[in-house]
């Protein structure tokens, strides 16, 4: 079996791999992804124990027991430029012999689910809303460097949100479907949309400050798109990332968007925390 360079798979002195600073009993086989480093916490204060606490730039780390469910909590900062990362790495975690740099006969299939925040683009979605992303719609040119096929459902869909697009020549977007599973599960109640990924907060995401906007009508190009009853329903900056990268990987993923502000009457929550902190119990007790 080929062995993987060690400009490819950078191991630190002490055997963790490079950025996330883990080892790979660090990790359980369900994570929670979170982007604020601050939320891990907010989250794992609900466990029952914690084994494990690391950290090493914008990725902290806890793991512990939920009831008798192991669990990994790790931040990973904002964007899919980080999502490259961290989703790489928790693979290379339980998927590569440190020891021998090859990739093991067994491969683990971790189940990977998104708590973030995010703005709808729909006037129907209340700040407040918990939104299960049935989808995500990358904006952003990650995916373009790996080799990845688009079938059926999807490839269909894509092809339609590609014509509505087509008359402007910066957007080329990918898509990608979440777990069924975790969606009929985990998500089972929740309001389900398309959940577009952009690759900046501001221009990227409609905003304009002092800066003109090469694409000026984004939100209301977004917001107009329906296909059967798809639709793109919130915006933020890393779900398209993780679902593709997941995806191409073998794990399973699902992320949840706790609603704090509606892009369409330019409102944001005046209670953000209380958002996530439901969300975030909602989670929990479905994964218990």
């Amino acid at each position: 079996m080929k062995k993987l360079l060690s400009s490819d798979l950078v191991i630190n002195e002490d055997s963790s791999i490079y950025h996330l600073n883990l080892l790979p009993e660090d990790v359980a086989e369900t994570v929670i992804t979170v982007g604020d480093p601050n939320r891990v916490s907010e989250i794992t204060k609900h466990f029952d124990s914690i084994e494990l606490k690391k950290g090493k730039r914008e990725f902290i780390t806890h793991t512990g027991l939920l009831g008798k469910k192991r669990i990994t909590v790790i931040s990973t900062g904002i964007g899919t430029d980080n999502i490259d990362i961290v989703i790489n790495e928790l693979d290379a975690l339980v998927n590569i012999d440190f020891e021998t740099r090859t990739v093991k006969e067994n491969l683990t299939s971790l189940n990977i689910i998104r708590i973030g925040t995010s703005g709808a683009v729909q006037p129907d979605l209340p700040m407040g809303t918990i939104l299960a992303s049935s989808f995500g719609l990358g904006f952003d040119s990650l995916m373009n460097y790996y080799l990845h096929e688009v079938s059926g459902e999807v490839h269909n869909l894509l092809e339609a949100i590609k014509m509505h697009f087509s008359t402007d020549r910066n957007i080329h977007p990918y898509l990608t479907a979440a777990d069924p599973v975790l969606l009929k599960t985990i998500g089972r109640d929740f309001v389900h949309g398309i959940t577009a990924t952009a690759p900046g907060f501001y221009a990227p995401q409609g905003r304009q400050l002092r800066a003109k906007n090469a694409v000026p009508n984004f939100i209301d190009m977004i917001s107009n798109f329906k296909q059967g009853p798809d639709r793109i329903t919130n915006l933020e900056m890393e779900t398209a990332g993780i679902y593709g990268l997941s995806k191409v990987l073998g794990h399973k993923a699902l992320s949840i968007n706790a609603i704090l502000a509606s892009r369409v009457s330019f409102e944001f929550s005046k209670n953000p925390q209380k958002i996530v902190e439901n969300a975030i119990k909602m989670i929990l007790e479905r994964l218990a």
